[in-house]
């Protein structure tokens, strides 16, 4: 007998009978896995002759797997091969009366029985078909492994070749819907219901939904104006072309990308902190949008860029797409837990990828075969190790030309700037090794303690001053830029009760440079707190609040320290305490030279040229000591010919940078497995980069060695979701459009083509669509043309009960789906209507939050918004899990996740914000003077403009007649801010 995981799993009947209750009680033992596992269907029982392959194998697929594969394998026990049901004795071949399995199955004793838990007991012939098996021998082929079935197998819709349709014959449903493909397809459907659409939309409202659709801003009321009026029978059409060539549609089309492929300007999770060169990626969206650049290509430079374009900058910054989602970076000592913080990374790329191009939740198999689309989980580990070279981080955005002319320029600096380092590392050792035989006499000098970090005190004869300074000493003779770290710096008046002078209370004012002053600067010097550190640059200074008689100062790194540590923590370990009148001409009144130095080596410093480590405070007094006048003299002379070739060094531009990742061939070496259940500490088969089985019928596949180059893997990845027989990416690229368009897509879940997605309301359109779209060369600006000519997308968007009692989402579309605006588009809005709108493209964003970072970053909603931040909203810098009014409030993406669809919540902080907030209060006042300044002091003239100006139509009677009496009474100012508060301006119909 033997134990096996957590519970006994023992041969022969009698053994398993005495656990069963403890099994059963604790729920840890193989019992539970025929709580899901054997709901047989009742064909079963009509079998005479059980064969496993056929019969029995099929039902344990279907229903114990899921629970008991080498994945998830609950009480630690898998069915997937024959070895764990045979070994621990619950069948035994020829014997079903000895089969413990059958005993839970069928009940003891007259017991009822005790598996499945959760459902009916199995019925009397379902018991008799695995009672004949065991009867039968059991047999199991040894070459058989089950692998758990998937709700939909490889004949689901999604994964089937496009279909060859065309347009149905034109139907009666409604005048004009013969003419249009679109509309016949549609037209179809309505007959179907016997639905009728509606009429034709006025043409104010169709500028309207057209230049919100394509723009995301509305229209001028001089566009307005000339539309309407306009008789050409193909004013339409050049209006769809007027704005399909406007710069602002890359702005609009490019923000639903941006959060298709989850872009955030900041990398989420507890640090959160911003990412301030990513923008570019952004900027290449939009510039591909308005260029029109060809689907598949634009696709294929998200996931290989930098091997299309490799002299090409525009084309690099494509792979941004690979880390412009969330990722952790606080990072991990256990090294089982940092493989699980790389394995989650790498996941939020496979993730990203299967939705936005594929339309597939791949992620679900990375744990096992996916539960209801047939995604192996096998798949998913080709695309990791597809990926897993990949690292989050800035790059050099440079073609090889630039890359090459730096390096040119650099090489005789570099080259310099090493001859004269190693001229200073030999000198320094000369030194050295003559200061180190007379050790002896030079401690001699050195009759005082060391520093104390917990705090160290100076006293020195009474001086009057105004200013005193704190001077590391440290960077004098070794040449080298020296930091150190400050909790505080106390200067005291003579006299047993010395009043601390140097304290920002009593009007004193610290200053000197620090590495990050608004966090580590030198006002956390006297601010009578300790923990808070400076981090200096050689030196702080106090000025005092006026000349003040002094004659001690005390300053510490870890004040009220209980165990002192061996590294100074970067503590002032070489020092000199001066004195001035006016900041100028500085009196040294102490120093600790005649302090005893430490041996550690100074901490915090790089080491110097020829030298493994930096030096310590011990051979810093010995080469400060040791130097001869002459030989201090040639390394000044040194030094300062060195600085002027680093300061060289430093003008010659820098190449650009950007966030497109980093490629470490070490993670892309491999090898990769499977992991079982998800664990990277255990792992399964073997896998290398290659399609994905369950296009292999439809689309050509790929197998790639495990040595393949991480570009190309990444490359032939591009190329295969980009292939002419996968219609999974054509389809949801046009259903995207479809979205956008109307609202909801013809797949109703853009994201999800599976099993647990909505199924298309209209199949064979949406091949329709996707099949032009490939034809036109995988170009939008044609098939946007395509859709929004349709009498589908041009007819009113008024409700009818009828038709609504039947379809009431219009999903048949008998009429146009109204809307709310966007965030982005509600805040533009705002901005264009009242004149404010600053137009500029591309470039760094804006800022609508206060950001704050320290080892976590914070960000705070501005109160008030300036001019600076009036550009579009796609512009704005998007930190994730950060709150900006407006524009959170109106359902903004927050891209911590692909976001498909935006939602359209209805809260009372929409309606407190748009009345009360600064920045809407400012549009009304520029809105205010806009009106007046176009439109002239007559009430009824300013109300005509500001209808045209915020509803693109002109008032009807009674609006004018009333409004006209609010103004009078209450202002325009008053007036604009209503009309920015209304349902008119919020929803698009």
């Amino acid at each position: 007998m033997r134990e096996t995981g957590l519970s006994p799993l023992v041969r022969g009947r009698a053994v398993l009978r005495r656990h069963r209750i403890r099994c059963v009680s604790n729920r840890l033992t193989v019992l539970i896995l025929l709580s899901c596992c054997l709901v047989l269907p009742r064909w079963a029982a009509a079998v005479d002759s059980i064969d496993f392959r056929h019969h029995v194998a099929p039902l344990l697929e279907t229903h114990c797997l899921g629970c008991h594969s080498e994945n998830i394998a609950k009480g630690e026990l898998s069915l997937a091969s024959r070895d764990q049901l045979f070994e621990n004795g619950y069948v035994v071949p020829g014997d079903p009366e000895g089969s413990y399995l059958l005993e839970l199955i069928a009940g003891v004793n007259g017991e009822p029985p005790e598996m499945p838990q959760e459902a009916e007991p199995l019925s009397a012939e379902a018991v008799a078909v695995i009672r004949n098996w065991i009867a039968a021998g059991a047999d199991w082929p040894e070459d058989v492994t089950l692998e758990e079935r998937s709700q939909a197998d490889l004949s689901w819709w999604s994964l089937q070749p496009l279909a060859d349709v065309e347009p149905p014959a034109a139907t009666a449903t409604a005048s004009g819907w013969a003419d249009h493909p679109i509309d016949r397809f549609l037209a179809a459907a309505l007959a179907e219901k016997d639905l009728v659409p509606n009429p034709p939309a006025d043409r104010r409202t169709l500028i309207r939904r057209a230049s919100y659709d394509l723009t995301g801003l509305p229209p001028t009321p001089e566009e307005v104006a000339a539309f309407v009026a306009d008789t050409d029978p193909k004013a339409y059409e050049k209006l769809i072309d007027r704005l399909l060539a406007s710069p602002h549609y890359g702005e609009r089309w490019g923000r639903h990308w941006l959060d298709v492929v989850r872009f955030g300007e900041s990398n989420g999770y507890e640090r959160n902190f911003l990412i301030n060169d990513l923008w570019p990626f952004r900027d290449w969206v939009i510039e591909s949008f308005n260029d029109d650049k060809p689907f598949d290509r634009f696709i294929r430079e998200h996931l290989a860029g930098d091997v299309f374009g490799a002299a090409a900058r525009d084309v690099m910054i494509g792979t941004a797409f690979l880390v412009s989602g969330p990722y952790d970076d606080v990072g991990n000592q256990d090294p089982v837990q940092a493989a699980q913080i790389r394995a989650n990374t790498l996941d939020e790329i496979i993730r990203s990828t299967g939705e936005g191009f594929l339309g597939l939740t791949i992620g679900c198999a990375r744990c096992h075969n996916h539960k209801f689309d047939p995604i192996k989980q096998a798949d998913y580990y080709r695309l990791y190790a597809t990926f897993a070279g990949i690292r989050h981080g800035s790059a050099a955005w440079a073609t090889p030309e630039q890359q090459r002319d730096r390096a040119e320029t650099l090489k005789p600096l570099e080259t310099r700037k090493q001859t004269l380092s190693e001229e200073l590392s030999r000198q320094r050792e000369a030194i050295l090794s003559r200061a180190r035989e007379q050790l002896a006499a030079y401690q001699t000098n050195w009759p005082r303690p060391p520093v104390d970090r917990t705090g160290t005190e100076e006293q020195f004869a009474p001086v009057t001053t105004r200013f005193v300074r704190l001077v590391c000493e440290a960077g004098d003779i070794n040449l080298e830029s020296r930091g150190f770290k400050l909790d505080e710096f106390e200067i005291y008046t003579p006299g047993p009760d010395g009043r601390n002078v140097a304290l920002a209370s009593a009007g004193a004012v610290a200053s000197g440079p620090s590495r990050k002053p608004e966090f580590y600067g030198p006002q956390l010097v006297n601010d009578g707190r300790f923990g808070a550190r400076l981090i200096g640059n050689n030196e702080v200074t106090i000025e005092l609040a006026e000349p003040t008689e002094i004659d001690r100062v005390v300053f510490s790194s870890a004040r009220g320290e209980k165990t002192p540590e061996h590294n100074l923590f970067g503590f002032v370990a070489e020092y000199r305490i001066e004195v001035s009148d006016d900041g100028k001409q500085w009196t040294e009144v102490a120093h600790g030279r005649d302090r005893r130095p430490q041996e550690q080596p100074l901490p915090g410093a790089k080491p110097p040229a020829g030298r493994q480590q930096a030096l310590s405070h011990l051979e810093h007094r010995l080469l400060a000591a040791a130097t001869t006048p002459a030989e201090a003299q040639q390394r000044q002379t040194l030094a300062a010919e060195l600085r002027k070739v680093e300061a060289a060094i430093s003008k010659v531009p820098a190449l650009p940078r950007a966030w497109l990742g980093r490629r470490s061939a070490k993670d892309a070496a491999g090898p990769f497995h499977i992991f079982l259940g998800g664990s990277p500490q255990k792992r399964g088969d073997e896998i290398t980069p290659a399609s994905l089985s369950f296009l292999a019928e439809v689309t050509e596949p790929y197998t790639l060695s495990a040595d393949t180059p991480e570009a190309q893997r990444r490359r032939a990845l591009a190329d295969w979701i980009v292939a002419l027989g996968n219609p999974l990416t054509p389809r949801v690229l046009a259903n995207r459009l479809w979205h956008y368009h109307f609202g909801t897509g013809i797949v109703a879940t853009p994201n999800d083509f599976g099993v647990m997605g909505s199924a298309p309301s209209h199949p064979q359109l949406l091949d329709w669509l996707a099949r032009q779209l490939v034809a036109g060369g995988w170009r939008l600006k044609p098939l946007h043309k395509l859709i929004m000519t349709s009498q589908a997308y041009r007819q009113s968007g008024q409700w009818r009960e009828e038709p609504a009692a039947v379809d009431s989402d219009a999903r048949l579309l008998w009429r146009f789906p109204p809307r709310r605006l966007s965030a982005e588009e509600l805040r533009d809005t705002l901005l264009a209507v009242s004149g404010t709108l600053d137009p500029t493209m591309g470039g760094p964003g804006f800022r609508l939050y206060q950001f704050e970072q320290d080892n976590v970053c914070s960000y705070t909603p501005l109160d008030e918004h300036g001019p600076e931040t009036y550009r579009r909203a796609v512009y704005h810098q998007n930190a994730r899990a950060s709150v900006v009014d407006l524009m959170t409030e109106f359902d903004q993406a927050d891209c911590t996740l692909s976001e498909p669809r935006r939602a359209s919540t209805t809260t009372p902080l929409q309606a407190l914000t748009l009345l009360n907030h600064s920045f809407t209060l400012d549009i009304a006042e520029a809105l205010d003077k806009r009106v007046e300044a176009e439109a002239g002091p007559a009430s009824t003239d300013q109300i005509d403009r500001l209808f045209a100006l915020v509803y693109q139509r002109e008032p009807a009677a009674v609006e004018r007649e009333r409004l006209s009496g609010f103004a009078e009474e209450h202002g325009l100012r008053a007036l604009c801010r209503a009309v920015l508060n209304s349902n008119e301006l919020l929803y698009l119909d």
